[in-house]
């Protein structure tokens, strides 16, 4: 295989199935069609954690969160273990980034030559409300996110014109370049549809006249966790005509996201790059989408855990769907089995992504993802194998659900007889990983020191939670907190 130039294009906050190619009924993402019909579009693909910040320090180290301890949005990739770029520099190979990192700062050595508009944590520090996890505070900023739904601009839709525009002269330069003396990799990172769910217009218009709402509503009777996060997490403002606009905005969002893909792929064909670049797009982690009374991400359901993934380019099968279950860590080998490197690193548990498109798809794949973060009350945890998803919550009863005949993950298997044995299969699966309870131990201690080194609990619960994190050159607004009697 013939090392290429490479293309890392993430989106925010897209769940896996919000693509026409995926099978969307009225979804208008055409470019990411394009690119699925050039390549292969693994449909059972998730992140290591879902949300931002681990998850993004996952996709840099190859790594899961509890072996390099990044459990949450204050535990930033700062260079430490090595990323897929400092392989890339080590063998002279250039490499860079434009747009979202969401690491510590820009000074940090994580591997990169450039870093053009980065997004990084609020301060360095990040939201250390997140850490606060015994008992779950009450996160009031959440309900911005009902308010704040609807058609017009924020800061992050012209943050993503600007990533855009920025990419697409890199990629012209580069054609302008001729042949590089080794193949380049550069990260192009994007922020939508991550919220605020407001839209720009012409995409906010697209879906303006679809009756949208959720078709799982939240259950009193659902998972004690589930409770727990949605009690945390404060969207107690939302009615069916708030509910409609932030669906109606999430959508516009992935369509506004969907055209600069589509400019940015355009660029590439006219630089010429196209027979000598792979491209890999995927999301960070996916949304909740209002599903089970949830927004944003933040637990183990596949309209949060899943991602889309799509790889295209030389050697890649075109029109290609592959089942075999992968994640965020399989995108460190890809990357460096593009450049035709290899990390020989017996702790990543990643495989290249061009190779297993080219294989026939295994059900006996284990992928697994974490979650210690904003409304954890214990870690949870989740192995996918063939059919079956298994989430562990330590202390608390797990769940098992059989995705072939539920994919809406409805009918919750994790405490019926019938399945004992598949579930002591996936328990073990998730002991050959790592000890659940000893990583929950260990996060929780870790946090515990952030809390204090930011002026203790009460400290960071009057400071509060800021919601998303800012666009280059805006401010956090923090709201402050509190904790629950």
């Amino acid at each position: 295989m013939k090392p290429t130039n490479m293309i890392v294009l993430m989106s925010d906050e897209h769940a896996s199935n919000i693509m026409g190619c995926a099978g969307h009924p009225f979804i208008q993402t055409p470019n990411l069609d394009r690119l699925a019909a050039q390549g292969t579009r693994f449909d059972s693909a998730y992140t290591n954690a879902p949300i931002c910040v681990p998850a993004r320090a996952s996709f840099a180290t190859g790594k899961y969160g509890h072996q390099t301890g990044h459990w949450d949005n204050a535990t930033p990739y700062t260079g430490e273990p090595k990323s897929w770029g400092h392989y890339l520099q080590e063998n002279g190979n250039p490499v860079g980034s434009i747009g979202k990192l969401h690491y510590r700062n820009e000074s940090d050595p994580v591997g990169l030559d450039f870093q053009q508009i980065p997004m990084h944590l609020v301060n360095g520090v990040g939201d250390v409300l997140g850490c606060v996890r015994e008992p779950l505070p009450r996160r009031w900023k959440a309900r911005d996110l009902a308010d704040s739904a609807g058609p017009g601009e924020t800061t992050y839709t012209n943050y993503d014109r600007n990533i855009t525009e920025a990419a697409c002269e890199w990629i012209a330069q580069r054609g302008q370049e001729g042949v590089p003396e080794k193949p380049w990799t550069v990260f192009i990172s994007m922020v939508a549809p991550h919220f605020p769910l407001t839209a720009p217009q012409q995409f906010y218009d697209l879906y303006k006249d679809v009756d949208l709402k959720p078709s799982k509503p939240a259950s009193e009777n659902d998972h004690p966790w589930l409770k727990a996060l949605r009690h945390c997490f404060v969207y107690d403002n939302f009615n069916d005509e708030r509910t409609c606009a932030a669906l109606t905005g999430y959508f516009g969002l992935v369509s506004f996201m969907d055209t600069n893909v589509g400019r940015i792929l355009d660029a590439v064909d006219a630089a010429g790059l196209t027979e000598t670049t792979r491209i890999v797009y995927v999301s960070d982690h996916g949304d909740n989408m209002g599903e089970r009374g949830m927004w944003g991400k933040s637990n183990m359901y596949e309209e949060a855990a899943a991602v889309p993934m799509i790889l295209s380019g030389p050697d890649v099968p075109a029109g290609h769907v592959c089942k075999t279950p992968v994640s965020l860590a399989d995108v460190f080998p890809t990357v460096l089995d593009c450049a035709g490197l290899n990390a020989k690193d017996s702790e990543l548990p990643g495989r290249s992504l061009i190779r297993i498109a080219a294989e026939a798809d295994s059900a006996d794949r284990v992928v697994f993802s974490e979650y210690h973060a904003a409304g954890a009350a214990s870690g949870a945890f989740m192995i996918r194998k063939g059919k079956w998803k298994y989430i562990y919550y330590v202390g608390m009863e797990p769940q098992l659900f059989d995705l072939e005949a539920d994919p809406e993950e409805v009918n919750d298997l994790g405490t019926t007889p019938t399945h004992q044995a598949v579930r002591e299969e996936l328990h073990a699966e998730l002991l050959r990983i790592c000890d659940p309870v000893e990583v929950d131990r260990q996060a929780k201690a870790d946090q515990a020191a952030i809390i204090s080194a930011n002026g203790g609990v009460e400290a960071v619960l009057e400071r509060g939670g800021f919601g998303a994190t800012p666009a280059p050159g805006a401010n956090a607004d923090f709201v402050a907190s509190k904790a629950e009697q």
